[in-house]
Parts: structure tokens; sequence; C-alpha cells
């Protein structure tokens, strides 16, 4: 074999040699590179959400998750707004002085549209979900005296439909109301502050 024969094979190995080497690098690094940014998991987990609420019937309760934590969307009748007052005296804290909500939220209501109650589904107490119990006069949530509203399981406090908490219970404080802005009369926003 010739020299030339020698030399050409030669330079043909260490061309294919490095070809094979830089598909190899590129192949280690683009996961490595790609795994500088967040998943889209963390991502969905700190973004905001958007709900279409006007199917939401009257009386009934939605769920939606956001920063990995439930979001209570509760469309509350007119019986169930004046029920609101007749609790007052029952409550902890009825004017939201010690709870945590956004300026916009705090009013009576606790609540931009008052028709629509938007709550943290975790209790101010140890952190558990409360139950939604919109029947009025539950007898064993405290007969004529109970309103409707939220109910935990895991040590007994009760909320009215604003998520604020009864005297006398476990949890310390209202249930938290998000941050949240309204894009249409029926579409809103979690996660993103009103008049942001």
């Amino acid at each position: 074999m010739s020299n030339d024969a020698v030399n050409k094979t030669r330079r043909n190995l260490i061309i294919g040699t490095s070809a094979v080497g830089a598909v190899g690098v590129v192949g280690v690094a683009v996961p490595f590179v790609g795994s500088w940014y967040p998943s889209a998991k963390a991502k969905a987990a700190g973004a905001p959400v958007t709900v279409n609420i006007s199917k939401i019937e009257p009386g009934s309760m939605i769920t939606v998750e956001w920063r990995g934590k439930p979001v209570y969307i509760v469309r509350r009748t007119q019986a169930a707004l004046d029920g609101l007052e007749k609790v007052v005296p029952l409550l902890s804290d009825p004017q939201s002085d010690k709870s945590q909500q956004p300026p916009y939220a705090k009013n009576f209501d606790r609540a931009i549209n008052k028709e629509f109650a938007i709550l943290l589904g975790v209790c101010t107490h140890l952190g558990c979900a409360p139950m939604f119990r919109p029947d009025v006069g539950a007898a064993d949530l405290g007969g004529d005296k109970w309103q409707g509203g939220f109910f935990c399981p895991c040590h007994g406090s009760k909320y009215d439909l604003a998520g604020r908490v009864y005297s006398g219970m476990p949890a310390p404080f209202n249930l938290t109301i998000p941050p949240h802005k309204y894009q249409s009369d029926y579409v809103v926003v979690i996660g993103e502050e009103q008049g942001a």
C-alpha cells in the first residue's frame, strides 16, 4: 500500500472519528444546557391560572389549582350573601383585620365581585382542605346558626361563605384570598393582582 493510500485512509478515519465525537458532544450538551431552564411543571406551578366562571351554577363551587394549592371559587346566591350578615356575631375576625387578603378584597364580602368568593382552600390551622358545606341549617354544624360555608374535617374549624373563621375554632385566621383579577365579567385570572 502506498503512503498516499495510507494517509487518505488515516485522514478519513480522523474525520469520521471527529464527526462522531462532535455529535456526541452535542448530544450531551443539549440536555445539559436544557436542564438549566425550569421544567413545564415548574413554570405551571407559579404561573397565573385563567378560569371561565360563567358556567358555575349559583350556590355551587369549583376548585382550580394554583401553585400546587386548591383555590375555591364559589358562586354565591343572594340568600348566601344575606347570610354573611347573620353570622357576624359568631365570627372571630368579621372585618378581616388579622387575615390575609389583597386590598381590593378587604371589604365585607371579601371579593371584587360579591357574587364570587375566591379563596385558597387551605385551612389556616394546619393546612387541611376544608369541605364545602353550603347546606343552611346543617345540624352537625350549628343548626340555625349555620348559613353555609366550609368545614375542616381535620380539627373542626368552620368558615362562612366569605371564608371568615368562626370564633373558638382551632384556625386562627380567615381563609386566604389569593391575588386575582377579572379580565371580563366571567373570566378571572388567579395569580395576578387586580389593577396591575
